[in-house]
């Protein structure tokens, strides 16, 4: 199982139930000095490809090899480690933009570091095979949860064509649901990722009228920490972020045994593991290095965060967020591409 529970809404009742508050950290945003510590610092992580590259960095000794002292810690529930991020039982996760901005919105100080991946492709409106562009969805039954990026990717897909979700027939539904809705054919199209979209386009005979593909930077996933981990150590934060950088050239000199060993680690098939990694763009330091730059365009996370609030907003899912701009800290990545 390779798919990250991409959902806004899952974070927003934790918030509203007064889960994230301030608190006391359990994890070590205590120690002071930018310097290293022998205390771990704990990096959550959850079923999603491109995070499953932190066992390359655990298991070839990469953190040791930069000086950092880092436990993983994986959550089979991706909501889960949301949780753990904002309430400071560890001190840093994997996850995504979208789901970055509900607890920023709440006061909850965090900072993303690095740009993992995106999704190249692992995000898709699959229809029926006689439909044949987005605009031929108008007055048809398309299916997704409501306030997950996959959402934002169907309104994304509508507005590029002159329409909006009311010229569609829009169903909120999980897309554990929402598959299964589409191969029965109980939807004229419905928008998945990985592994659903392959499933419904093999079993329901379906096909990809439009994807992450088409909208670069509109799905990013990151690394986050909390705000006082950045500040407090942040020659770990690098040597994490280093560790990271020489795990991507591993995996890419190394592919076959390393494809082995995180398909191990998802307890999937290598070759089901290396369709996932098809499905997503993993970021090089040069490629980090330009998301972080601002401009008016997808790829730019200043944008894409802006663009995603404004969106979760609208759902009242988020609260107004004045300064997007505060999340980013580019400073790790630019120190590895300027060597």
């Amino acid at each position: 199982m390779m798919k990250r529970w991409k959902t806004g809404l899952a974070l927003a009742v934790l918030l509203l139930m007064g889960l994230v508050g301030a608190g006391c950290s359990e994890g070590s945003g205590g120690n002071s000095g930018d310097g290293g510590s022998d205390e771990p610092i704990t990096l959550a992580l959850s079923p999603w490809p491109g995070w499953y590259m932190w066992y390359i960095a655990e298991e070839k000794g990469l953190f040791e090899k930069h000086g950092v002292n880092v436990k993983l810690e994986f959550f089979p529930v991706y909501s889960d480690s949301l949780q753990a991020l904002a309430t400071g039982k560890v001190d840093a996760n994997s996850q995504t933009l979208s789901d970055t901005l509900a607890p920023l919105s709440k006061g909850i100080k965090l900072k993303a570091v690095l740009v993992n991946d995106n999704s190249d492709g692992g995000d898709a409106i699959v229809s029926k095979t006689e439909i044949g562009s987005i605009a031929e969805l108008k007055g048809k039954t398309v299916a997704t949860e409501l306030g997950t990026v996959d959402h934002l990717l169907l309104l994304t897909a509508l507005a590029e064509n002159g329409m909006t979700e009311k010229d569609v027939n829009f169903v909120n539904m999980t897309v554990n649901d929402a598959g299964p809705a589409f191969i029965s054919g109980n939807t004229d199209a419905s928008v998945l990722w990985e592994p659903f979209q392959t499933i419904a386009v093999k079993e329901g005979k379906g096909k990809v009228l439009f994807s992450s593909k088409d909208t670069p930077g509109l799905i990013p996933d990151l690394l986050v920490f909390r705000q006082e981990v950045v500040e407090k150590r942040a020659d770990d934060v690098q040597a994490i972020i280093d560790a990271w950088f020489e795990a991507l050239a591993y995996y890419e000199e190394n592919q076959e045994e390393a494809i082995a060993l995180l398909a191990e680690k998802a307890e999937t098939t290598p070759e089901d593991f290396k369709l996932g990694l098809d499905s997503i763009k993993l970021f090089s330091a040069e490629d980090n290095v330009h998301a972080f730059e601002a401009r008016e365009e997808y790829t730019s996370l200043s944008y894409t965060g802006k663009k995603t609030a404004e969106f979760l907003k609208s759902l009242d899912m988020v609260d107004e967020i004045k300064d997007i701009n505060v999340l980013f800290e580019p400073k790790f990545v630019q120190a590895v591409a300027e060597r």
